[in-house]
C-alpha cells in the first residue's frame, strides 16, 4: 500500500479537494460485498481474496488485465474501484463504469454517488444514492450518504431525516448517529446533537472526529470544560488532527487557561503555518500569560499573513498598547479604522491610547465614536467616564457610569470608578461601601478590593482585608491584574508599621509591573534632557518671548511626582480667587511642537503667543471665572523653558522634598506606564539625577523672580510661613481659609487625594529611615548618608 496521505493533501481521486474532504471521509469508503447473481468472468473470486488480504496494486493490476477481455463486467469495474480508491488514487472512472453496468447493485450506486459528491456534483449524487435506495429500502449506509449530500445542499431538515432512518435501520452505524448529531447541532438542536455523538461514541470509541464534533457541540452549549474532555480525547486518538487542535486552544483560551492554549496552537501551527487567525490567537494566549513581546510577534505574523485585515492590525494595537509604544499602538488603531471605519471596538482601542497618550479630548471623541455605533457598551461608558474624570467634569462621568450601571447592574469597572471619583470628592466612607460593594458582585476583583485601602490609614483591626487580598494574590491571574493587589498589600502593612513585610510586598509589585512594561531608558532620558540644556539657554529665554495679554493668571507647580505638589495646589486652591485645575498635560503635548520649531529656524513667537492663547482658552473651561489657575502637572519641571516663553508671567512653584522620601513614595505607587522609571530603585535613582540637574539649569536661565522653590519639610513644619510664600508669589492677598485647604470641597485626583485632605502633619517626613535597610541606590542621593 502507498504511504498515508495527510488529512490536508490533496486527494489523489483527482477531486481538487482535500483528502478529508473527499475520499477520507468514512462515507466515502468503498466496501463492496459479494455482487449479486450477474455473469461472473473467471478469475474474479481469486481478486476477492486479494482485496481481502489488502493487495491493492496486485488486485488493481489483475482488474486491469480481465478488463482487457471483458469490459463490460461491472463487477471487475467495481472492484478496479476499490483498489484505486485504497491507493488514494483517482477511482471515478471505474466506479462510474460500474454504477452504469450494475444498475440492481445498490453498493455500486451509492459508491458512485460518493465520488459525485467529491467533485461537488451534489444533485447527481443525490440521484445516485436515491436509486440505491430504490434497489434496497433497508441499505442504510445509502440513506445516511444520501444525508451528507442533502446537508451539503443546505437541506438541513430532510439531511436530518435521512441520518435518523439510516439510524433506525441499522443502529450499530456510529457514522449515521455522528452525522445526525452533526445536523441537529445545525438545526439549533444542540441538546439533541449531543445525544446523538455521544451515542456514535459508545458504538465507536475510537472516532475521532465524532468526539472532536462532540466537544464543538459542547461548546456551542458554553459546557466548555466538558468540550476540552473531548477535544482531548480526540487528540489521544489522532494527535495531528488539526480541528481538535484549534477548537482545543480556542476553547482553553476562552477558559483563560493561556498557558494550556499556547501550547496547542504552537502544536497546531506546523499543520497551517499560514493561518492568520492561529497565529493571532496565539497572540492573544501569550497576551493573557504577560508574554508580551512574544504576542507582539505573534500579532505581526499573523499581520504579515493578512495584511488587509482590520482585526489583525486592532490586535497588534493592542500588543503595542501593552507595551507602553503608545504612538505605535495609535498608529496600529488607524490603520484597522482605514480598513473597517465602523469597528466600535478598534474605536474603543484608540480611545484608550490616546488617553494613555495624555491626549484626552482627541480620547473622549474616540470613545463617542464607539458608542455612536455601540450604545450599549458598559465598558466604553466606563472608558468614557474614565476620561471625564481627568478632564475634571465628574458629572458628567457620573451620569455616563450611571448608563454603564443600568446596562449592567454588576459592571464591576464602572462600579470601581464610581467609587473612584467618590474618593475624589473626599467622601471616603463612601468610596469604601462603593468597593466593597463592587467586590460582592465579583470576588475575584482585585481592582475592587485593592481600592480600599486608599480610603484610609489602615489598622490591625483590618486583618480580615489583609487576609482576603492575601487570598486573592495565590488565585491565577495576569501581571496587570495582579500588581496592584500588592501595592495595595504593601500599604496596608506600611499603615500597620510591618516596614520590612511592607517593603517586600512593594518589591514584588513593582516586579510584576516591570514583566509587562517597557523598560527606563537611562540614556534616552539623559540625552533628552541634555537636549533641553543646551538648546533652553539664556540666549533662546532672551529672543523667545511671547507677549499676548491673558485672561487668566497660571501657577505652575512641578517638581518630582510625590514631592507635595498635591498639598501645595490644596493650599492655593483653598483660596476663594483660586481654581486647582489638578494635573493638565497641555504642554506636555505643546512643549514638543517649541522644541522641534526651535530647531528648524529658532525661536518661533507667533508659535508661542499661539500655544498661549490656547492654553488660556483651556483655562477659560475650566476656571468657572476665577482669574488664577494652577496646574500642578509634576512633570512640567521638563518643560519650562518652552512654558516661560509662551508665559512670561506665569508663575512657577517648585516643590523639593528629601530624594529617599520622594523615591520610595514613587516606588511605593502603582504610577502610570509613562513612569518607566517608577519601578526600580536604580533607576529612580537616576531619574531624581538627572531631573535635579535639568531643574538647576532652569533655575540659572529664568528670571528669579518667576520661580519659587518650597521646601516640603519646611512647607509641613512652618505652614503659615510657607503658605503665605505661596499665596503672595501668586500675586494674592492672605486669606486665613488656605490653613483650613483640608475643608476644601474639590475633587482631587492624584494618589495624595486622602492625605490632602487631612491636616498637615510631620508623619512623612523622613519616612524612608523606616526602610533604610532596603533603600540601596537610592543612598547616593544624599551626600550625607554613607553607602551601604
Amino acid at each position: 500500500m502507498n504511504a498515508k496521505i495527510g488529512r490536508n493533501e490533496a486527494c489523489a481521486c483527482g477531486s481538487g479537494r482535500k483528502y478529508k474532504k473527499c475520499c477520507g471521509r468514512p462515507e466515502a469508503v468503498v466496501a463492496p460485498s459479494r455482487p449479486r447473481p450477474v455473469p461472473v468472468p473467471s478469475g474474479v473470486p481469486q481478486l476477492f481474496k486479494l482485496l481481502q488480504a489488502g493487495r491493492h496494486a496486485e488486485l488493481e493490476r489483475a482488474a486491469r488485465a480481465l478488463l482487457a477481455t471483458e469490459a463490460n463486467s461491472g463487477i471487475l469495474w467495481k472492484l478496479l474501484g476499490v483498489a484505486l480508491h485504497a491507493q488514494r488514487r483517482d477511482a471515478f472512472e471505474a466506479l462510474e463504469n460500474a454504477a452504469q453496468l450494475l444498475p440492481e447493485d445498490a453498493e455500486a450506486q451509492t459508491n458512485f454517488g460518493n465520488a459525485l459528491r467529491a467533485r461537488m456534483r451534489l444533485a447527481e449524487a443525490a440521484d445516485r444514492h436515491r436509486r440505491a435506495i430504490a434497489v434496497n429500502p433497508r441499505y442504510a449506509e445509502a440513506h445516511n450518504n444520501l444525508g451528507s449530500v442533502l446537508q451539503d445542499l443546505g437541506d438541513l431538515a430532510a439531511a436530518a431525516a435521512s441520518y435518523r432512518r439510516a439510524c433506525a435501520l441499522k443502529p450499530q452505524l456510529a457514522l449515521a448517529h455522528h452525522n445526525l448529531g452533526f445536523a441537529l447541532r445545525e438545526l439549533g438542536q444542540a441538546p439533541e446533537a449531543v445525544g446523538a455523538h455521544r451515542r456514535a461514541l459508545a458504538l465507536a470509541p475510537d472516532f475521532a472526529e465524532a468526539h472532536v464534533q462532540l466537544g464543538n457541540t459542547l461548546r456551542a452549549l458554553g459546557r466548555l470544560e466538558e468540550a476540552v474532555a473531548s477535544y482531548r480525547r480526540a487528540l489521544l486518538i489522532e494527535p495531528e488532527h488539526a480541528g481538535a487542535l484549534l477548537n482545543q486552544a480556542d476553547s482553553l483560551l476562552a477558559l483563560g487557561q493561556f498557558a494550556a492554549a499556547a501550547g496547542h496552537y504552537r502544536r497546531l501551527l506546523p499543520l497551517r503555518p499560514d493561518a492568520a487567525e492561529v497565529h493571532g490567537n496565539l497572540g492573544h494566549a501569550l497576551r493573557g500569560m504577560g508574554e508580551l513581546e512574544a504576542a507582539h510577534d505573534a500579532y505581526r505574523r499573523s499581520l504579515e499573513l493578512r495584511p488587509q485585515a482590520a482585526e489583525m492590525h486592532n490586535n497588534l494595537g493592542n500588543a503595542l498598547l501593552d507595551l507602553g509604544r503608545f504612538e505605535a499602538a495609535e498608529a496600529s488603531y488607524r490603520a484597522a479604522l482605514e480598513r473597517n471605519p465602523d469597528s466600535a471596538r478598534t474605536h474603543n482601542n484608540l480611545g484608550t491610547v490616546l488617553r494613555e497618550l495624555g491626549r484626552l479630548e482627541e480620547a473622549e471623541a474616540s470613545f463617542a465614536r464607539s458608542l455612536e455605533l455601540e450604545p450599549a457598551c458598559a465598558d466604553v461608558l466606563t472608558n468614557l467616564a474614565i476620561v471625564q474624570r481627568l478632564l475634571g467634569r465628574a458629572g458628567e462621568a457620573e451620569e455616563a457610569l450611571r448608563r454603564a450601571l443600568e446596562l449592567d447592574p454588576r459592571a464591576v469597572p464602572a462600579a470601581v470608578v464610581q467609587a473612584d471619583l467618590a474618593a475624589d470628592r473626599g467622601e471616603f466612607a463612601g468610596a469604601e461601601t462603593l468597593y466593597r460593594q463592587a467586590f460582592a458582585h465579583d470576588g475575584d476583583s482585585a481592582a475592587a478590593w485593592s481600592g480600599i485601602v486608599a480610603t484610609r490609614r489602615m489598622s490591625r483591626a483590618d486583618a480580615a482585608w489583609y487576609a482576603q487580598a492575601e487570598e486573592l494574590a495565590r488565585r491565577p491571574r495576569s501581571a496587570r491584574d495582579a500588581a496592584p493587589l500588592h501595592f495595595a498589600m504593601g500599604k496596608y502593612l506600611d499603615d500597620i508599621g510591618d516596614y520590612d513585610r511592607a517593603f517586600a510586598r512593594y518589591t514584588e509589585a513593582n516586579e510584576l509591573v516591570k514583566s509587562y512594561r517597557p523598560p527606563h531608558d537611562r540614556q534616552q532620558l539623559a540625552s533628552a534632557f541634555e537636549f533641553f540644556r543646551e538648546l533652553y539657554d539664556a540666549e533662546w529665554l532672551a529672543a523667545a518671548r511671547a507677549e499676548a495679554p491673558l485672561e487668566h493668571r497660571p501657577v505652575f507647580i512641578v517638581g518630582m511626582p510625590r514631592s507635595g505638589t498635591s498639598l501645595a495646589e490644596q493650599i492655593l486652591a483653598a483660596h476663594p480667587a483660586v481654581y486647582g485645575a489638578g494635573e493638565l498635560p497641555f504642554w506636555k503635548n505643546a512643549s514638543p511642537r517649541v522644541t522641534a520649531a526651535s530647531v528648524e529656524s529658532g525661536p518661533d513667537a507667533a508659535l508661542l503667543g499661539a500655544l498661549a492663547a490656547e492654553y488660556d482658552a483651556l483655562l477659560a473651561t475650566l476656571a468657572g471665572g476665577k482669574r488664577v489657575v494652577v496646574d500642578k502637572m509634576p512633570v512640567n519641571f521638563a518643560h519650562l523653558g518652552a512654558i516661560h516663553a509662551a508665559l512670561p508671567g506665569a508663575r512657577i512653584i517648585h516643590m523639593r522634598r528629601h530624594p529617599l522620601d520622594t523615591c520610595l513614595s514613587i516606588y511605593f505607587q502603582n504610577f502610570h506606564v509613562a513612569h518607566t522609571y517608577s519601578n526600580d530603585l536604580d533607576d529612580l535613582a537616576h531619574y531624581y539625577e538627572e531631573y535635579r540637574r535639568l531643574m538647576s539649569h532652569w533655575l540659572a536661565v529664568l528670571p528669579p523672580e518667576a520661580v519659587l522653590e518650597v521646601p516640603y519639610e519646611a512647607l509641613v513644619a512652618e505652614p503659615q510661613i510657607w503658605s503665605r510664600r505661596m499665596v503672595e508669589f501668586a500675586g494674592l492677598p492672605w486669606d486665613e481659609a488656605c490653613l483650613e485647604f483640608q475643608e476644601v470641597s474639590r475633587a482631587v485626583r492624584t494618589f495624595s487625594r486622602w492625605q490632602v485632605r487631612q491636616k498637615i502633619s510631620a508623619g512623612s517626613v523622613e519616612r524612608w529611615r523606616r526602610y533604610a535597610a532596603h533603600v540601596g541606590p537610592l543612598r547616593r542621593l544624599d551626600p550625607a548618608l554613607p553607602p551601604t
